[in-house]
């Protein structure tokens, strides 16, 4: 018979309150903030004074910690599950600020009408109106006298009773006395167990990541800065994506803008750049792997617990060594010139904009190769180069689009034990062998997914070569990429309509170039031998109608570097089936090149 992984036990809400006031339950600031909207407060208030369930929380204790003198201190009850209503709780009973999803630091007012039983948030409107008690927090908390309470508000209300106006006061009152469950995952169960309770545990089947368990563990801990640490990842990240909340920053929260944290990130306020937004999860992975040498989350939750893998005990030499670490890797992760120089990188590879991206992961390790090797002090240039090609072959193998985590940690051990170039080698020779260019990436571009990873690694290598688009005799495909160009047909869609072909027939990744839209417009439905038999004749009276491509020797070259056979030139339905063959092995032909020339 199995032991019990966890127990469950009720409590009144003033009980939990005060383990909240107390910290014998942490719920560090910025652990998430609060996105419930005022609507949820009310109803959180109205179900417990209507006596409906309001749901679980669920606490994991943080272990007992060996410290240096051989004394252990007692691990606190961290809450992975029922912020949000806590955080309500303490909104409306204790009267507390919270911070919201914007970051700002606001007051959530509830308000009570005894003699209807209503909850409303307050509002101009229920200010004017004396039916309503407006602060429910300041009745609950006993700030008020309920009978003097219950005195005015008759006086302020004709025909009421008194007594039925102070019952229902006093009915809001117990609120506090209402019960609700907490249920204590033990302190010796690993991350996976305990996100097994939690998913089975929780009725909405929301997930939490290990992300989520490490950034608890880093909020909880207050002996090494964890709360700061906490709001450094947590304002990197929204700073990344709204450069706008630099202000916010300055005005809500004095003290971490006095932090070295601060300092550091606030280059952000003047970056509008999108190729790289990483959230918390993100920033985490980068900033933790290239210093642990470990790729897995779970392994930075057992050491900032002070997990000693050995022994199988906590020590606190651990932890502290341990949050100096991933300090570090943050600061290293944030810092503008690694940054900048790694997305330098990145889009000299091709990939100018977030829409040729679509694994976070690769281009996360790829972060992780680069903060690595340079703390390695391979040479800048090498850097360079290693870093391209690694994340492209990342891309091109779907290398960490399954278990990503495996994949980093086998990877993080094997480029902190071994030369890196002669890894390089190892995995290129087994990943991509001629068998790969020639059959495998082949077969892989018969798609009709615009979004393709080896469509959107053809585009970088078109980027990279400085291609001009299909037809066009200046304007790149970095251009129509960078001004949201969009992707047209060799075989025009409407033209391929006529013979009935289905939507996956048409839109196949061989039939996709990036043009300009009034060449596109111009070409309208016509079969490519029609609208070729005319550019023909363009390049040979120089009236142009299609572009500004006026000479034959241009046309073939747009051709060569679009990847389109010049067998084009004759082509009509019936051939269809043809180009798609000829140009997805010039394709892929084209993006080996590209990657040996990284």
């Amino acid at each position: 018979m199995k032991t019990q992984k966890y127990s469950v036990n009720q409590h009144i809400i003033e009980t939990i309150l005060s383990w909240v006031k107390s910290g014998e339950i942490a719920i560090p600031e910025i652990q998430r903030p609060f996105v419930w909207d005022s609507t949820n407060v009310r109803n959180l208030m109205d179900s417990l004074y209507q006596g409906y369930p309001i749901g679980y929380l669920i606490a994991w204790r943080n272990p007992n910690v060996k410290l240096k003198d051989g004394k252990t201190s007692e691990g606190k009850k961290i809450l992975i599950d029922g912020q949000q209503r806590v955080m309500a709780l303490t909104a409306a009973i204790l009267g507390q600020h919270i911070i919201n999803k914007d970051y700002k630091r606001v007051r959530i007012q509830i308000a009570f009408n005894p003699l209807t039983e209503r909850f409303e948030v307050f509002n101009p409107a229920i200010e004017k109106d004396s039916s309503w008690l407006p602060d429910i927090s300041k009745i609950i908390s006993g700030e008020i006298d309920m009978f003097d309470l219950a005195e005015k508000y008759c006086a302020a209300n004709d025909k009421t009773d008194r007594k039925f106006i102070f019952s229902k006061i006093e009915s809001l009152r117990k609120i506090t006395q209402k019960q609700i469950g907490l249920i204590e995952l033990d302190s010796d169960l690993d991350i996976e167990t305990v996100t097994e309770i939690f998913i089975r545990i929780n009725s909405l089947g929301v997930v939490l990541s290990q992300a989520d368990f490490a950034m608890s563990k880093i909020a909880a801990n207050e002996s090494y800065g964890g709360s700061t640490l906490r709001k450094c990842i947590d304002y990197f990240c929204h700073l990344a994506v709204a450069p706008e909340f630099y202000s916010q920053i300055i005005d809500v929260d004095k003290d971490f803008t006095s932090t070295e944290y601060f300092r550091k990130m606030s280059w952000l306020k003047e970056e509008h750049e999108d190729l790289y937004d990483p959230n918390y999860s993100d920033l985490l992975k980068v900033a933790f792997t290239p210093e642990f040498n470990r790729g897995k989350l779970s392994d930075l939750v057992s050491l900032l617990s002070g997990r000693n893998f050995e022994t199988r005990s906590y020590e606190e030499e651990i932890a502290k060594e341990s949050f100096a670490l991933l300090e570090k890797g943050i600061l290293n992760f944030i810092n503008e010139t690694n940054f900048k120089k790694f997305l330098m990188i990145i889009k000299s590879a091709g990939f100018i904009s977030s829409r040729l991206i679509r694994s976070q992961s690769a281009l996360n390790f790829a972060y992780i190769l680069y903060l690595k090797l340079k703390s390695q002090s391979y040479d800048p240039a090498d850097i360079e180069r290693y870093v391209r090609r690694w994340f492209v072959l990342s891309i091109l193998t779907g290398r960490y689009s399954g278990s990503a985590e495996s994949e980093f940690d086998a990877d993080i051990k094997n480029i902190s034990t071994k030369d890196f170039k002669e890894y390089l080698e190892s995995v290129q020779d087994a990943e991509l062998s001629d068998a790969f260019w020639n059959v495998a990436l082949v077969q892989n571009l018969d798609t009709s997914v615009a979004s393709s990873p080896y469509f959107n690694v053809y585009l970088a290598s078109q980027v990279r070569a400085n291609d001009k688009g299909f037809l066009s005799k200046d304007i790149t495909v970095q251009d129509l990429i960078t001004h949201m160009g969009d992707i047209h047909h060799i075989f025009p869609k409407d033209y391929l309509k006529k013979f009935d072909l289905k939507k996956g027939q048409y839109n196949q990744i061989a039939n996709y170039v990036f043009m300009q839209s009034e060449i596109n417009i111009r070409i309208g439905n016509k079969s490519p031998s029609k609208y070729f038999e005319e550019l023909i004749e363009q390049c040979n009276d120089g009236k142009l109608r299609y572009g500004g491509l006026n000479k034959f020797s241009d046309l073939k070259e747009n051709l060569k570097m679009n990847c389109v056979p010049e067998t084009i030139f004759s082509m009509n339905f019936e051939n269809y089936e043809e180009l798609l063959i000829q140009r997805r092995s010039l394709m892929a032909e084209k993006i080996r090149d590209y990657y040996f020339s990284l």
